[in-house]
């Protein structure tokens, strides 16, 4: 180890933070170079080890996020730091039990989540979190679909009715290279097969599973045919039958679900036949959503047989192996969204270390010299702003009423979103750029260059809906697993389900929650090259990629600033047993103590700052003096900007961000004047239709001894409503309305006389409610007659029973 070690050391620099020329990029493309053609290419453990010390010390949850291209080797970078904590962590037998599923989870994940693409032989398709937690096309399809092919039994396939050649299934031979010299599936089949043993799967699990992979190569090779009244039909049923057989459901059922669909129109149904083009839809995204779900079984699957129940530690270390920024000649739907994840990925990255960093010396007021960088916030905002962004209007055009194609949607981005200094279309672009931009396209200025995108199914991917007869067929499967992925109650949501893209969009923000709640590591892949040569180092893209990546601005503040920061009480309980004046205790205020122990050491004042706001936290609940006055404006300043991202956005929200002590009554102030504005804002909304309800809770006699019911009165231009939650239980029409009768007294009881000569109503209700002057007010204005109201005088204190006898003799008389 030792002698590796120095064998390391010897080739360039091996922490490029040491670097003598650290502002020079050639200097460091030269230093990447060097320990390129030695093969000393992995910093990975001295960054495991570095959270996994971390995590031990100071009991706080870490993740490592490993970013990059597609291509450069960030799943490989992954299974190092699997290998490295499955060794260096303690075990024990339930440990080690997790630990065995945990590696061999990821070939399992690879095979049912990842396929070859132009740019990477194993890319994955999909975004994998784990808190070592797990989270979802190509030239290939994915690589489960060759290995069953390549190395499944014999009694299997059969079992499956499927052949060995992958050229036999349409949605394998459509890319041209279902034989691939650099992957071995049959190797890999045997691999699989093996995790799936110790990853606790049985039987049963993977007679479905297997059952559901081909079924779905089934679905690919059907075939339609237009009949003579030009609607879809199948002439060939033997995939059907298949299909039925593999999925417990009827082959005829299925048929029918394939090329017929179901419209309802208020009560009744309507069979709507479907055209070749809607049944290939149909028969796609049921393929589609049969595996997607499936996918997402597995993974859950995997994630209950990682569950350690030992386990009683608090602390984690997740681990993010995601996709990786995509640029092809033909870029649609999905690259946009994985483009849009790395976006805020680096959006991540660059609020956790060169913003937050250089804020933090600010924040100590350590002397510093600010270092310009690029925030990527205004791209990301570009895609995801509610109500303004490209996800937001794609939803749009997707649920608006009217002939919605791609087209419009591109009509709509130039509208919406052209002006924006990071978009373009061919319409937008000057005459240079036209050229390089088709009539469908539009290009985004992304943090790692620009990207053209094709809006060719844009609308139809975003949708990815589900013909609802066919969500029928598959709620009555009898495989297993399918009845877990559909279910039978979301045929009862009448919802219409978020489309794709918010979906990813909402996965995206849940996932960055998890991150910022954890300390960060960072690992950064880079390409060498674009042919996947072993040992050709590409100057032109490592030197794009070190660019957009901005390792030079965090090379500059990493050498600027300090490498080592921690709390003064972390710091002095990890270095105490250095300084006699701080072993084993020190009762004073750990700055101190923090202080005594550097000058002991013998540490030069260059060499470390102390943050000079100690002092002013020390004395914040003073009067303003010189001792506390900068650290004092400082929270000022902090809390007001922190505050503006977490202003309320309607009425309801009741949720206020906690202020230091010392702003406490400048925060209440805040928070009144935010709630008139938004109350304010909230009026000035409401249209005249939503003006004339009114409602309020009452308290309902039974006009038969009086039983108490808790109501609600709701006044509408037409008429009166008693409700129970969403279902009413008395309707008065205004016509049919012969008076009010009220108490004098003070205690808000209400009777509203019906015509007896009206036999639709019940009769009247005696009611009870606290606002009556404003109710009877509302129900007077909305029945325009004035004489109506009768006050009930006399002495009906007695008894409420006697009283309201007394008002209902009254009105009678």
């Amino acid at each position: 180890m030792e002698g590796a070690l120095t064998a390391r050391d010897k080739v360039g620099v091996q922490d490029f933070v040491l670097l003598d020329a650290y502002t020079s990029e050639s200097a460091f493309l030269d230093n990447l170079r060097k320990r390129f053609s030695e093969n000393l290419i992995y910093v990975i453990y001295a960054i495991a080890d570095n959270a996994y010390r971390m995590m031990c010390s100071e009991l706080n949850n870490h993740f490592i996020l490993i970013s990059g291209e597609s291509g450069a080797g960030k799943t490989e970078a992954s299974k190092k730091i699997l290998q490295y904590f499955a060794v260096t962590c303690p075990m024990t037998e339930s440990l080690q039990i997790a630990r065995d599923r945990l590696l061999l989870s990821n070939p399992v994940l690879e095979a049912f989540g990842n396929a070859k693409t132009l740019r990477n032989d194993n890319s994955s398709r999909f975004g994998k979190y784990m808190d070592i937690q797990f989270d979802f096309k190509g030239e290939r399809n994915f690589h489960i679909f060759y290995q069953l092919l390549e190395g499944g039994e014999e009694e299997l396939l059969a079992y499956l009715g499927l052949e060995r050649d992958p050229q036999l299934y349409k949605y394998l031979s459509q890319g041209h290279c279902a034989k691939e010299s650099s992957i071995n599936d049959k190797n890999d089949w045997k691999t699989v097969s093996n995790a799936f043993s110790v990853i606790d799967f049985t039987e049963d699990d993977l007679e479905n599973l297997f059952g559901i992979i081909a079924s779905v190569l089934h679905l690919g090779n059907i075939c339609f045919e237009e009949n003579q009244q030009g609607w879809a039909s199948i002439p060939d049923t033997h995939e059907i039958k298949r299909i039925g057989k593999l999925l417990g459901v009827h082959p005829w059922v299925l048929l029918e679900a394939l090329t017929h669909r179901k419209i309802e129109a208020k009560t009744e149904e309507v069979i709507c036949p479907l055209t070749l083009e809607l049944s290939a839809y149909a028969r796609d995204a049921m393929a589609k959503a049969v595996y997607g779900r499936t996918f997402t079984w597995l993974v859950n699957k995997i994630n209950s047989s990682l569950v350690n129940k030992d386990f009683t530690g608090k602390t984690v270390i997740g681990l993010l192996d995601i996709y990786g920024f995509e640029v092809f000649d033909k870029n649609g739907f999905e690259q946009f969204c994985i483009n849009y994840c790395n976006e805020k990925l680096q959006q991540l990255l660059i609020e956790r270390t060169l913003k937050a960093e250089q804020a933090e010396y600010e924040m100590e007021g350590i002397e510093w010299e600010p270092i310009q960088y690029f925030n990527n916030k205004i791209i990301c905002d570009l895609v995801e702003e509610r109500h303004k962004g490209i996800i937001s209007i794609l939803d749009e055009e997707c649920i608006r009423p009217g002939p919605a194609t791609d087209l419009s949607f591109l009509e709509r981005l130039e509208e919406k979103v052209g002006k924006h200094a990071h978009f373009q279309t061919r319409k937008l672009a000057g005459p240079k750029g036209r050229k390089r931009i088709g009539w469908m396209e539009f290009r985004l200025f992304h943090y790692a260059g620009e990207v053209t995108y094709c809006t060719e199914g844009f609308l139809e991917k975003n949708n990815d809906l589900l013909y609802r007869h066919l969500k029928e067929v598959l709620c009555r499967s009898k495989n297993r697993i399918l009845k877990e992925c559909f279910r039978v109650a979301e045929l009862e949501n009448r919802r219409r389900p978020p489309t794709v893209g918010t979906q990813f969009k909402n996965s995206l923000s849940s996932l960055l929650e998890i991150l910022i709640s954890k300390e960060p590591s960072y690992i950064r892949c880079i390409k060498p090259n674009e042919s996947k040569e072993p040992s050709k180092f590409d100057d032109f893209l490592i030197r794009h990629q070190v660019k957009y990546l901005g390792l030079m601005e965090h090379l500059r503040v990493r050498r600027a600033g300090f490498a080592y920061r921690r709390k003064y009480e972390h710091f002095l309980q990890r270095y105490k047993s250095l300084c006699p004046d701080t072993w084993p205790h020190w009762h004073g205020p750990p700055a101190e103590g923090v202080e005594r122990l550097i000058k002991y050491i013998g540490y030069e004042p260059e060499e470390y700052k102390l943050g000079r706001f100690i002092k002013g936290f020390i004395n914040r609940n003073k009067p303003l003096c010189p001792d506390n006055e900068e650290f004092i404006v400082f929270v000022r300043k902090n809390y007001i900007l922190n505050l503006r991202d977490h202003v309320p956005k309607n009425v309801l929200d009741k949720s206020w961000l906690r202020p230091p002590g010392i702003l406490e009554n400048a925060s209440n102030l805040l928070r009144k004047m935010c709630m008139r504005n938004l109350v304010r804002k909230y009026c000035r909304g409401i249209t005249a239709e939503r003006k004339a309800l009114y409602g309020i809770p009452v308290i309902k006699y039974d006009r038969k001894g009086f039983k108490t019911r808790q109501r609600q009165l709701i006044l509408t231009p037409k008429a009166a409503y008693v409700v129970e939650l969403a279902k009413i239980k008395q309707k008065i029409e205004y016509p049919a309305l012969k008076g009010v009768s009220t108490s004098s007294f003070s205690d808000g009881i209400l009777v509203i006389h019906i015509s007896p000569e009206d036999n639709k109503q019940k009769g009247d209700a005696v009611l009870q409610c606290k606002h009556i002057f404003e109710a009877v007010t509302k129900l007077v204005m909305l029945v325009k007659k004035e004489n109506i109201v009768n006050v009930v005088q006399g002495s009906l204190s007695t008894s409420a029973s006697t009283m309201l006898a007394a008002a209902l003799l009254t009105a009678s008389s």
